[in-house]
């Protein structure tokens, strides 16, 4: 384990932090094995209501992936195809973590930064930052699952103008196009997110994880799902939350969620 990724625990919200700072919190290999590894451990942390993901300082988000290891990691199609089945397992656990997720985005998130951004479930992000993914500026085809996931959320000639061009756009561009939920001046995003964070912990886990788990069905499209997913919305009425919250609501005050 290397100390370039660490968590910080505030109550049920967990802090994924990136500590690379000296090279804009570029991923190695190394990381996104570990990224896996500590998605795994939190999904299984009861306490854990909600993920946060930044940098360690106010640099970078993340630059994306570590370009010098490409030379050793990346040089064949087959290196490729393993180094890419390796970084897409961890970011896949990413955009399927059970519970909300919010990237904290500080000055530029790009290429591989923008992927971890992307498959979480908000972003935020300072004002003027700078957004990109630039791989058409080294000659690959930017993969099959992030290229869908970034059409859901901007569209198909959205996705292919960032794309093609390899432009950086702000983030103001950003929340227009809907790649950035919010955007905040430096010094009130980790106010603002974390205000945001803690309506969304104050609610019911059982309800926010499933209809993430809903809407995500939605978007793949899987109908084979469609039978797991209704039995998960039955299963809700036989929880404790559910008890919790009518009771609550008949007795007109606030609901304490387990």
């Amino acid at each position: 384990m290397t100390n370039y990724l660490y968590v910080e625990r505030n109550g049920s919200i967990a802090t994924l932090i990136f500590n690379r700072a000296e090279k804009k919190n570029s991923f190695s290999l190394a990381m996104f094995q570990e990224l896996g590894n500590i998605l795994d451990e939190l999904e299984d942390d009861s306490k854990i209501k909600l993920l946060i993901l930044k940098g360690v300082d106010e640099r970078a988000f993340s630059s994306g992936a570590d370009i010098t290891e490409f030379l050793e990691n990346r040089f064949s199609a087959q290196k490729a195809k393993d180094y890419n089945d390796a970084t897409l397992e961890s970011i896949e656990k990413l955009y399927r973590f059970p519970k909300p997720t919010i990237a904290l985005i500080k000055t530029l998130a790009i290429g591989g930064g923008l992927e971890l951004a992307n498959s979480c479930d908000f972003r935020f992000a300072t004002s003027g930052s700078k957004l990109g993914i630039t791989a058409s500026n080294i000659g690959i085809i930017y993969n099959l699952t992030s290229t869908k996931r970034l059409v859901n959320l901007i569209g198909p000639s959205k996705a292919k103008e960032l794309l093609y061009t390899a432009n950086l756009i702000s983030a103001e561009e950003g929340r227009e196009i809907g790649l950035i939920d919010y955007v905040y001046p430096m010094d009130e995003i980790e106010e603002k997110c974390h205000e945001f964070a803690e309506q969304i912990i104050r609610k019911s886990s059982v309800a926010n994880n499933g209809i993430k788990q809903v809407i995500q069905s939605i978007i793949d499209g899987e109908n084979e799902e469609t039978k797991e997913i209704e039995q998960l919305i039955l299963d809700s009425f036989s929880s404790e939350d559910y008890k919790e919250g009518i009771q609550a609501f008949l007795e007109k005050r606030k609901p304490n969620f387990s």
